[in-house]
């Protein structure tokens, strides 16, 4: 019996983690007000725009499209990369730490490499 309970600590342990991982959805795509408006292309020129999708995130200034995905065991999500940026040639491989805001459990954060953050993002609507 004794194993049979671990057993299935184990299990409950092991689901809340991985529901918890899976919190972060990227089906639907999420941005500030100026990423959601152009989410289906540039329809209004903006200097600061921030669009998260499943594949991309997307910036005024570069365009990120993702190779790997690794959701964390405190909820976030590691993405990798290629970026390119305006006006630079090739691509730079990078990383970016996805989590929900401290702030408001609706909104995300995305983060660089270095932590430094690089805006919030809503569900685009």
């Amino acid at each position: 019996m004794r194993f049979g309970g671990l057993f299935l600590g184990a299990a409950f342990v092991l689901s809340a983690g991985h529901a918890s991982a899976a919190s972060i959805d990227l089906s639907k795509p999420y941005g500030d007000k100026y990423g959601c408006i152009n989410r289906n292309g540039q329809e209004v020129a903006a200097d600061k725009m921030l669009l998260l999708t499943d594949k991309e995130l997307i910036t005024a200034a570069s365009a990120c499209t993702f190779s790997d995905k690794q959701p964390q065991a405190d909820g976030s999500l590691v993405v990798t990369a290629k970026c390119e940026a305006e006006g630079e040639e090739g691509q730079a491989p990078t990383k970016f730490t996805i989590k929900r805001s401290a702030k408001n459990a609706k909104k995300l954060v995305v983060a660089d490499e270095d932590g430094n953050v690089m805006g919030d993002v809503s569900r685009c609507k």
